[in-house]
């Protein structure tokens, strides 16, 4: 339903633009990146009676989006802004789901993956792709035939490294592709 990103600076957004003439043979190349601090299904979005608002004076996914602000409170309480960089490109060759081969951004940051552990001992984590098994990282491009050696060749490329603080968070909106909120920091 929702998941809680981190925002991109303009910086990250030109490294993408460089990167994409690499990207060549990719079925699917993101226009849009996100870096993901934590996913939140149905269950996370919850009434504290376990119901969810219906009806036409409450929509269903306003209120959704007022209760995970919310619950969201807690968990991050004292959390401090942190710093992140993006320091190379890697390939998730046998990505949990969907095609591959997954060539990324790969993202540092120890503050990233102490809020999203918080965030898990909250929520839950989602099996395989949270957790302990939470790579932070900007999805560039996914699935198809790169013409050989085109993996090797983004994942050898240089720049100097694209760091940034992070004041808060954005609840992401699959639906609508777009911030539905922000959480300071």
């Amino acid at each position: 339903m929702f998941s809680l990103n981190v925002p991109l600076p303009s910086a990250v957004e030109r490294l993408a633009s460089d990167l994409h003439p690499k990207l060549t043979g990719f079925d699917r190349v993101r226009d849009r990146r996100t870096l993901v601090c934590k996913r939140f299904g149905v269950d996370d979005v919850r009434d504290e009676e376990g119901g969810r608002a219906e009806g036409p004076e409450v929509p269903g996914k306003e209120a959704a989006l007022d209760r995970l602000r919310e619950r969201l409170r807690r968990p991050l309480a004292g959390v401090d802004p942190f710093e992140v960089a993006v320091t190379g490109v890697d390939v998730f060759d046998a990505p949990r789901s969907g095609s591959r081969p997954v060539v990324y951004l790969t993202v540092e940051s120890e503050g990233l993956v102490g809020v999203h552990r918080r965030l898990c001992d909250a929520f839950g984590a989602v099996e395989g792709i949270e957790g302990d098994e939470y790579v932070p990282h900007i999805t560039l491009a996914r699935g198809g035939n790169p013409e050989p050696g085109a993996v090797a060749g983004l994942v050898d490329s240089e720049f100097d490294p694209v760091r940034w603080r992070v004041h808060a968070l954005d609840v992401w909106d699959p639906e609508f592709r777009e911030v539905a909120a922000s959480v300071e920091l």
